[in-house]
């Protein structure tokens, strides 16, 4: 009788490790991509704002927090809504270079310091593979559908808050002249 019941207990065992083991990747990240296809990354329940001088703007943001979601990126995506962004965290200042192959919508890439004040704006062209690269080392990227800083105001100086900057120490809310 004690046999059967290990035999069983071992099966059932045995059963729930080869669920676990097949789910576990898909549970770890959620974000896997077959290839050529966008990387759809959940909207972060918090808005991201933007000090402008005119005014706070807010965006929707998906955040893109380790190498495998920064490395997709944006790519493949054709469409996302004017208030969506996608924003880019490092663990660390550095430099930073992004580039738009497989990419065909046309980017706003705003570089953001470490205590979040914009420090470049710059074009990403669709499927170019030219180095985008601000003149300074820096933490954070958020990318934008084209024309939305020109459109919003949205200037360097200008401050961005969000709860997952805000780990980091960008606090500060002054527009345009950062901090």
């Amino acid at each position: 009788m004690i046999v059967k019941r290990w035999s069983w207990l071992a099966g059932v065992l045995a059963c729930l490790a080869l669920v676990i083991a097949v789910s576990a990747p898909s549970l770890s990240q959620g974000t896997e991509v077959a290839a050529g296809q966008p990387m759809l990354l959940p909207v972060d329940a918090d808005p991201l704002e933007i000090a402008t001088t005119t005014g706070p703007r807010f965006f929707a943001i998906e955040v893109a927090d380790n190498g495998a979601n920064r490395s997709a990126g944006l790519m493949y995506r054709r469409t996302m809504p004017d208030d969506r962004g996608m924003l880019f965290i490092f663990e660390e200042t550095r430099p930073v270079s992004f580039w738009m192959k497989n990419t065909p919508m046309a980017l706003d890439l705003v570089f953001i310091a470490e205590q979040g004040r914009i420090e470049a704006i710059l074009p990403g062209e669709p499927y170019s593979i030219a180095p985008i690269s601000p003149e300074k080392p820096v933490r954070y990227v958020l990318e934008l559908k084209a024309g939305t800083t020109g459109r919003e105001g949205i200037s360097v100086g200008d401050m961005v808050r969000h709860p997952r900057l805000n780990e980091t120490g960008a606090t500060q809310m002054t527009p345009g002249n950062g901090g």
